[in-house]
């Protein structure tokens, strides 16, 4: 997925060093080497993905406040490709509707709304307007043998196009809400 990142993230107020965690750039490498221990590691990488989710947590101000913020757009994202997983239109090889390392990515995924892709939440038409490439991203774990498409690749692609139109808005606003709480 591509980085939108904001200004903010690359400087810092006069004397204090932005952390290398919340820099757009960390964030969009971070994410992308989440994405290939999940995605081409699957379960024999699931423990560098803990690690790696672990390092992040390790590294923010609140690794509980941080935590509670991603909790939401984790479970969202993880419950929604459930939901699709559960009516046939995801085949995972795993136990229950999703496997452990699709979790983790929804986790590692919900960081990048903060971070790297954080232009993207003051800006709800570009969201939806990059919801339909993002959708992509399951057609290339689907080419990589992470997951089948029981409906086939055009009807599935049919399906997550307009569905990420609407969920990256959605998750970006609800990312937004969340950092706004006290």
């Amino acid at each position: 997925m591509m980085a939108a990142h904001s200004p903010k993230h690359d400087s810092a107020a006069p004397g204090a060093a932005t952390p290398l965690v919340e820099r757009w750039w960390f964030n969009a490498l971070w994410f992308q080497l989440c994405w290939l221990c999940a995605v081409l590691g699957r379960e024999p990488l699931l423990a560098v993905l803990v690690a790696l989710l672990v390092l992040h947590l390790a590294l923010v101000r609140s690794a509980a406040q941080e935590l509670l913020a991603l909790l939401p757009v984790a479970l969202l994202g993880a419950g929604i490709d459930s939901a699709l997983s559960l009516a046939g239109v995801f085949r995972f090889d795993s136990a229950g509707p999703i496997p452990l390392w699709l979790l983790g990515l929804w986790f590692a995924f919900a960081t990048t709304l903060n971070r790297s892709l954080d232009a993207l939440r003051r800006r709800p038409w570009l969201a939806a307007l990059l919801g339909a490439p993002a959708a992509g991203n399951y057609l290339v774990g689907e080419r990589l043998g992470a997951v089948a498409f029981d409906l086939g690749a055009s009807a599935t692609l049919l399906l997550l196009v307009p569905l990420w139109m609407v969920l990256l808005p959605a998750l970006c606003l609800v990312t937004t809400r969340i950092r706004r709480q006290p």
